[in-house]
Protein backbone atom coordinates (compact mmCIF):
# COMPACT_ATOMS: atom_id res chain seq x y z
CA UNK A 1 0.00 0.00 0.00
CA UNK A 2 3.14 2.49 0.45
CA UNK A 3 4.33 1.50 -2.43
CA UNK A 4 1.44 2.92 -4.02
CA UNK A 5 0.79 6.20 -2.39
CA UNK A 6 4.57 6.61 -3.56
CA UNK A 7 4.23 6.10 -7.23
CA UNK A 8 1.10 7.77 -6.98
CA UNK A 9 2.96 10.99 -5.36
CA UNK A 10 5.67 11.25 -7.53
CA UNK A 11 3.86 10.27 -10.90
CA UNK A 12 1.44 12.78 -10.75
CA UNK A 13 4.06 15.84 -9.10
CA UNK A 14 4.57 18.77 -11.42
CA UNK A 15 7.93 19.57 -9.77
CA UNK A 16 7.90 23.66 -9.09
CA UNK A 17 11.11 23.67 -8.09
CA UNK A 18 13.83 26.15 -9.27
CA UNK A 19 16.81 25.02 -11.53
CA UNK A 20 20.75 25.14 -10.70
CA UNK A 21 20.73 27.10 -14.13
CA UNK A 22 18.80 30.36 -11.71
CA UNK A 23 21.66 32.36 -10.07
CA UNK A 24 19.43 33.09 -7.86
CA UNK A 25 18.60 29.22 -6.53
CA UNK A 26 20.56 28.09 -3.84
CA UNK A 27 21.22 24.57 -3.66
CA UNK A 28 18.31 22.39 -1.96
CA UNK A 29 20.05 19.10 -0.09
CA UNK A 30 18.16 17.04 1.79
CA UNK A 31 19.90 14.27 4.14
CA UNK A 32 18.90 11.80 5.71
CA UNK A 33 19.67 11.42 9.29
CA UNK A 34 22.47 12.94 11.49
CA UNK A 35 26.18 12.27 10.52
CA UNK A 36 24.57 13.12 6.76
CA UNK A 37 23.37 16.22 8.13
CA UNK A 38 26.58 17.26 9.97
CA UNK A 39 29.28 16.05 7.01
CA UNK A 40 26.94 17.99 4.13
CA UNK A 41 26.43 21.35 6.18
CA UNK A 42 30.36 21.52 6.65
CA UNK A 43 31.23 21.56 3.12
CA UNK A 44 28.00 23.42 1.75
CA UNK A 45 28.75 26.38 4.25
CA UNK A 46 26.38 29.14 3.18
CA UNK A 47 26.25 27.83 -0.36
CA UNK A 48 23.00 25.44 0.19
CA UNK A 49 20.25 24.73 2.12
CA UNK A 50 20.65 21.78 3.80
CA UNK A 51 18.19 19.99 5.81
CA UNK A 52 17.60 16.76 8.09
CA UNK A 53 15.14 14.31 7.03
CA UNK A 54 14.52 11.83 10.03
CA UNK A 55 13.77 13.86 13.69
CA UNK A 56 17.23 13.59 15.71
CA UNK A 57 15.59 11.96 18.59
CA UNK A 58 13.95 8.97 16.39
CA UNK A 59 15.71 5.48 16.03
CA UNK A 60 17.36 5.66 12.49
CA UNK A 61 16.90 2.05 12.02
CA UNK A 62 13.17 2.28 12.62
CA UNK A 63 12.15 5.26 11.00
CA UNK A 64 10.33 4.56 7.57
CA UNK A 65 9.21 7.73 5.16
CA UNK A 66 5.36 9.25 4.93
CA UNK A 67 4.42 10.88 1.72
CA UNK A 68 5.15 14.09 2.75
CA UNK A 69 8.98 12.90 3.42
CA UNK A 70 9.14 11.71 -0.20
CA UNK A 71 7.85 15.25 -1.34
CA UNK A 72 10.69 16.65 0.46
CA UNK A 73 12.93 14.42 -1.55
CA UNK A 74 11.44 14.81 -4.92
CA UNK A 75 11.87 18.87 -4.12
CA UNK A 76 15.61 18.13 -3.70
CA UNK A 77 18.18 18.99 -5.86
CA UNK A 78 20.81 16.54 -4.28
CA UNK A 79 19.44 13.52 -1.60
CA UNK A 80 22.31 12.18 0.52
CA UNK A 81 21.78 8.68 2.57
CA UNK A 82 24.21 6.76 4.28
CA UNK A 83 23.63 3.30 2.49
CA UNK A 84 21.24 0.65 1.23
CA UNK A 85 21.45 -0.80 4.38
CA UNK A 86 20.55 1.79 6.85
CA UNK A 87 18.33 3.54 5.15
CA UNK A 88 16.62 0.17 3.55
CA UNK A 89 13.72 1.95 1.84
CA UNK A 90 15.95 4.13 -0.27
CA UNK A 91 16.31 2.02 -3.28
CA UNK A 92 12.00 1.25 -3.64
CA UNK A 93 11.97 5.59 -3.20
CA UNK A 94 14.46 6.14 -5.82
CA UNK A 95 12.69 3.63 -8.32
CA UNK A 96 9.10 6.63 -7.55
CA UNK A 97 10.78 9.37 -8.80
CA UNK A 98 10.21 11.52 -11.56
CA UNK A 99 11.75 13.15 -14.16
CA UNK A 100 12.95 15.79 -11.79
CA UNK A 101 14.63 13.39 -9.08
CA UNK A 102 17.18 14.94 -7.43
CA UNK A 103 20.84 13.09 -7.70
CA UNK A 104 21.02 10.37 -5.28
CA UNK A 105 24.14 9.96 -3.25
CA UNK A 106 25.37 6.73 -1.21
CA UNK A 107 27.67 8.34 1.55
CA UNK A 108 29.02 5.50 1.64
CA UNK A 109 30.32 4.61 -1.61
CA UNK A 110 33.19 2.80 -2.21
CA UNK A 111 33.78 1.65 1.28
CA UNK A 112 34.20 -2.34 2.10
CA UNK A 113 31.00 -3.55 4.24
CA UNK A 114 31.50 -5.91 7.04
CA UNK A 115 28.84 -8.69 7.63
CA UNK A 116 26.49 -7.92 10.65
CA UNK A 117 26.34 -9.57 14.17
CA UNK A 118 23.48 -12.22 15.15
CA UNK A 119 21.98 -12.19 18.35
CA UNK A 120 24.32 -14.74 19.62
CA UNK A 121 27.33 -12.68 18.65
CA UNK A 122 28.06 -14.68 15.65
CA UNK A 123 28.37 -13.07 12.18
CA UNK A 124 24.89 -12.60 10.51
CA UNK A 125 25.48 -14.14 6.69
CA UNK A 126 23.02 -12.02 5.91
CA UNK A 127 22.84 -8.29 7.30
CA UNK A 128 25.19 -6.35 6.31
CA UNK A 129 26.45 -3.55 9.34
CA UNK A 130 26.26 -0.15 7.79
CA UNK A 131 27.73 1.89 10.88
CA UNK A 132 30.68 3.27 9.07
CA UNK A 133 30.42 6.90 9.81
CA UNK A 134 31.96 5.63 13.58
CA UNK A 135 35.24 5.28 11.82
CA UNK A 136 36.93 8.88 11.67
CA UNK A 137 38.57 7.13 8.66
CA UNK A 138 35.75 6.07 7.07
CA UNK A 139 33.77 9.11 7.73
CA UNK A 140 36.48 10.93 5.60
CA UNK A 141 35.58 8.57 2.42
CA UNK A 142 32.02 9.56 3.38
CA UNK A 143 32.81 13.33 3.06
CA UNK A 144 34.65 12.82 -0.25
CA UNK A 145 31.47 11.36 -1.52
CA UNK A 146 28.90 13.96 -0.71
CA UNK A 147 31.80 17.14 -1.70
CA UNK A 148 31.58 15.38 -5.00
CA UNK A 149 28.28 15.42 -5.67
CA UNK A 150 27.51 18.58 -3.91
CA UNK A 151 30.17 19.91 -6.60
CA UNK A 152 28.10 17.65 -9.63
CA UNK A 153 25.13 19.39 -8.94
CA UNK A 154 26.35 23.38 -8.46
CA UNK A 155 29.92 23.47 -10.22
CA UNK A 156 30.41 27.01 -10.08
CA UNK A 157 30.93 26.67 -6.55
CA UNK A 158 33.49 23.91 -6.61
CA UNK A 159 36.36 26.08 -4.72
CA UNK A 160 33.88 26.80 -2.49
CA UNK A 161 33.04 23.17 -1.44
CA UNK A 162 36.11 21.89 -1.86
CA UNK A 163 37.97 24.40 0.43
CA UNK A 164 34.94 23.68 3.44
CA UNK A 165 35.81 20.17 2.66
CA UNK A 166 39.37 20.20 2.87
CA UNK A 167 39.02 22.35 6.34
CA UNK A 168 36.89 19.25 8.04
CA UNK A 169 38.74 16.50 6.53
CA UNK A 170 41.59 18.13 8.57
CA UNK A 171 39.38 17.81 11.84
CA UNK A 172 38.76 14.26 10.82
CA UNK A 173 42.59 13.82 10.19
CA UNK A 174 43.22 15.23 13.88
CA UNK A 175 40.35 13.27 15.53
CA UNK A 176 41.92 9.95 14.16
CA UNK A 177 45.09 10.70 15.07
CA UNK A 178 43.52 11.36 18.62
CA UNK A 179 42.16 7.75 18.65
CA UNK A 180 45.19 6.37 17.35
CA UNK A 181 47.35 7.72 19.87
CA UNK A 182 45.11 7.63 22.83
CA UNK A 183 43.92 3.60 22.41
CA UNK A 184 47.26 2.37 20.95
CA UNK A 185 48.55 1.82 25.01
CA UNK A 186 45.72 0.92 26.95
CA UNK A 187 45.32 -1.90 29.28
CA UNK A 188 42.43 -4.06 27.44
CA UNK A 189 40.99 -3.92 24.28
CA UNK A 190 37.29 -5.65 24.66
CA UNK A 191 34.15 -3.38 25.11
CA UNK A 192 31.00 -4.80 25.04
CA UNK A 193 28.10 -2.74 23.83
CA UNK A 194 24.69 -2.88 23.78
CA UNK A 195 24.44 -3.37 20.20
CA UNK A 196 26.83 -3.37 17.25
CA UNK A 197 27.22 -0.18 15.88
CA UNK A 198 31.14 0.18 16.65
CA UNK A 199 32.76 -2.70 14.90
CA UNK A 200 33.83 -0.20 11.99
CA UNK A 201 35.24 1.85 14.83
CA UNK A 202 36.79 -1.18 16.52
CA UNK A 203 38.73 -2.60 13.50
CA UNK A 204 39.89 0.60 13.14
CA UNK A 205 41.86 0.95 16.23
CA UNK A 206 42.77 -2.43 16.84
CA UNK A 207 39.71 -2.64 20.06
CA UNK A 208 37.16 -6.05 19.86
CA UNK A 209 33.72 -5.20 20.21
CA UNK A 210 31.04 -7.80 22.00
CA UNK A 211 27.81 -7.14 21.30
CA UNK A 212 24.94 -7.97 23.41
CA UNK A 213 22.57 -8.06 20.59
CA UNK A 214 23.17 -7.86 16.64
CA UNK A 215 22.78 -4.80 14.20
CA UNK A 216 19.34 -3.51 16.03
CA UNK A 217 19.23 -1.87 19.20
CA UNK A 218 15.97 -3.12 20.07
CA UNK A 219 16.81 -6.73 19.84
CA UNK A 220 16.85 -8.73 23.10
CA UNK A 221 19.42 -11.38 24.28
CA UNK A 222 18.22 -14.97 24.87
CA UNK A 223 19.43 -16.06 28.48
CA UNK A 224 22.22 -18.10 27.21
CA UNK A 225 23.98 -15.03 25.25
CA UNK A 226 23.32 -13.49 28.52
CA UNK A 227 25.06 -16.03 30.85
CA UNK A 228 27.78 -16.28 28.05
CA UNK A 229 28.27 -12.47 28.04
CA UNK A 230 28.82 -12.48 31.68
CA UNK A 231 31.35 -15.21 31.27
CA UNK A 232 33.27 -13.17 29.21
CA UNK A 233 32.90 -9.94 30.92
CA UNK A 234 33.67 -11.62 34.15
CA UNK A 235 37.55 -13.41 32.37
CA UNK A 236 38.22 -9.74 30.35
CA UNK A 237 37.37 -7.70 33.84
CA UNK A 238 35.17 -5.32 31.41
CA UNK A 239 33.86 -2.89 33.83
CA UNK A 240 32.00 -0.98 31.73
CA UNK A 241 28.36 -1.77 29.84
CA UNK A 242 27.71 0.63 27.10
CA UNK A 243 24.41 1.49 25.60
CA UNK A 244 23.49 4.25 23.16
CA UNK A 245 20.76 7.51 24.12
CA UNK A 246 17.90 6.57 21.62
CA UNK A 247 17.67 3.08 23.01
CA UNK A 248 16.49 1.89 26.12
CA UNK A 249 19.36 0.48 28.23
CA UNK A 250 17.48 -2.12 30.42
CA UNK A 251 19.33 -4.95 28.49
CA UNK A 252 22.63 -3.46 29.20
CA UNK A 253 21.67 -2.49 32.46
CA UNK A 254 20.69 -6.29 33.38
CA UNK A 255 24.14 -7.47 32.33
CA UNK A 256 25.67 -5.15 34.43
CA UNK A 257 23.86 -5.92 37.56
CA UNK A 258 25.33 -9.19 36.96
CA UNK A 259 28.59 -8.41 36.77
CA UNK A 260 28.86 -5.34 39.26
CA UNK A 261 29.62 -2.84 36.25
CA UNK A 262 28.42 0.32 35.44
CA UNK A 263 26.93 1.60 32.54
CA UNK A 264 27.23 4.49 30.18
CA UNK A 265 26.07 5.79 26.86
CA UNK A 266 28.63 5.44 23.65
CA UNK A 267 26.95 7.78 21.09
CA UNK A 268 26.29 6.09 17.80
CA UNK A 269 25.82 10.28 16.52
CA UNK A 270 23.02 8.59 14.91
CA UNK A 271 20.61 11.40 16.62
CA UNK A 272 21.74 14.62 17.77
CA UNK A 273 19.09 17.03 19.16
CA UNK A 274 18.15 20.63 18.43
CA UNK A 275 19.31 21.89 21.76
CA UNK A 276 22.40 19.99 21.85
CA UNK A 277 23.49 21.03 18.62
CA UNK A 278 22.95 24.59 19.73
CA UNK A 279 25.46 23.89 22.67
CA UNK A 280 27.79 23.68 19.88
CA UNK A 281 27.84 19.81 19.83
CA UNK A 282 28.52 18.30 16.83
CA UNK A 283 30.07 14.90 15.00
CA UNK A 284 33.16 15.60 16.16
CA UNK A 285 32.93 16.61 19.82
CA UNK A 286 31.01 13.84 20.36
CA UNK A 287 33.62 11.59 18.92
CA UNK A 288 35.97 12.78 21.22
CA UNK A 289 33.32 12.61 24.22
CA UNK A 290 33.47 8.68 23.31
CA UNK A 291 37.35 8.55 23.22
CA UNK A 292 37.14 9.74 26.59
CA UNK A 293 35.01 7.00 27.54
CA UNK A 294 36.78 3.98 26.07
CA UNK A 295 40.36 5.48 26.96
CA UNK A 296 39.07 5.70 30.55
CA UNK A 297 37.11 2.22 30.76
CA UNK A 298 40.09 0.14 28.89
CA UNK A 299 42.64 1.21 31.55
CA UNK A 300 40.28 0.18 34.62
Amino acid sequence: MLTVIFVTLAGCSTSTKSKLADSKHKLQVVTTFYPMYEFTKNIAGDKADVKLLIPSNVEPHDWDPAPKDVGKIQDADVFIYNSKYMETWVPNIQKTMNHDAPIFVAASKGISFKKGVAEDGTPNEVAIDPHVWLSPVLAQKEVQNITKSLVKADPKNKKYYEKHSAQYMAKLKELDHEYRTQLKHVKKREIITQHAAFGYLAATYGLKQVPIAGLSPDQEPSAARLAELKSFAQAHHVKVIYFEELASPKVAKTLANEIGAKTDVLNTLEGLSTADQKKGLNYITEMKQNLKKLVQSLNE
